[in-house]
């Protein structure tokens, strides 16, 4: 029997729940993480990745924008059965994830099963949190005066994400899953040395009943791609996990324009991203709505309610 040719991986884009390769027919060379490959300046090729655009940028944030309505208006409920649902997935190709972030990562194949292992359960974690979130930071106030007065948190809308760029699975899904379980839509930078595992997210994500447009992926050069979401009036926020101290400090400037949220990055060395992650990544990136109604006539017996 003869032996077969390789049937290599065309890795693409997601956005809008399409796979399209970058409008700039521009790619780079991604290779394997380890330590002798550093000390050699370069590893195995793994792939060839889409470097992504200014254009590819602008195109996730309107596929971005298109699917907020839909997204945010559905109930916090279905949410989580999404989420789960993605969760699901990757727990049928766990074997596939494993080896992509060991490669990635330059990790042992039991160390790489870890980081997907957790990145499963943070799925987990953020589909029970989608119908709970509202009753942590929302609720009835106590005002002087016959009204009803009512805070709810809604989602801020558009989120600019920048991945971790050494976790590129773990961290991934820790700064994406918290953006959407709360109803924003998600425009993610992916690791720019290690794309691939953010690359492959996009499959099981198209697979998971998760609307196109909620999550846009992209790969290529972090500071080329961060600059027009940054600066884009119809992002309404952004996560700086991915940024180095330098360009933080230039995207946030950029972002100031239109007042955008910031999640400003923690110093790499502070940041377990297998730790239990809280409540703040949703919280970042909600507004609170508040509602005054009267309660109508008060007497002697109370509300006339």
């Amino acid at each position: 029997m003869s032996e077969r040719l390789s049937v290599l991986k065309t890795y693409k884009l997601y956005v809008g729940g399409k796979f399209p390769r970058s409008e700039s027919g521009r790619v780079y060379e991604v290779t394997t993480r380890t330590s002798a490959a550093d000390a050699a300046g370069k590893g195995k090729w793994l792939a060839n990745a889409p470097l992504s655009s200014r254009k590819d940028a602008r195109d996730a944030v309107v596929a971005a924008r298109k699917a907020f309505g839909g997204w945010s208006g559905a109930t916090a409920y279905n949410r989580g059965q999404i989420l789960y649902r993605i969760a699901e997935m990757l727990e049928g190709r766990r074997d596939q994830y494993v080896a992509e972030v060991a490669d990635a990562e330059g990790l042992s194949k039991s160390k790489a099963a870890a980081q997907v292992d957790a990145a499963i359960d943070r799925w987990v974690w953020y589909a029970g949190w989608t119908d709970k979130i509202a009753q942590v930071v929302g609720g009835g106030n106590p005002v002087a005066g016959p009204f009803f007065n009512l805070s709810s948190p809604e989602p801020t809308g558009v989120v600019a994400v920048l991945a971790p760029q050494k976790s590129s699975f773990l961290g991934l899904v820790s700064v994406v899953a918290p953006v959407i379980a709360t109803g924003n839509t998600a425009v993610v930078v992916a690791s720019e040395k290690s794309p691939l595992p953010a690359l492959s997210l996009g499959e099981v994500l198209a697979t998971s009943d998760l609307p196109g447009g909620v999550v846009n992926i992209l790969s290529g050069r972090t500071a080329e791609i961060a600059a027009p979401l940054a600066a884009h009036q119809d992002v309404n926020a952004i996560d700086l996990a991915g940024a180095d101290e330098e360009l933080a400090k230039e995207l946030e400037i950029a972002a100031a324009d239109n007042l955008k949220r910031v999640l400003r990055p923690q110093p790499v060395d502070n940041v377990d991203w297998s730790a239990t992650p809280g409540t703040d990544r949703m919280t970042a990136f909600l507004e609170t709505k508040t509602v005054w109604h009267p309660t109508g006539a008060l007497g002697a017996s109370g509300s006339s309610y």
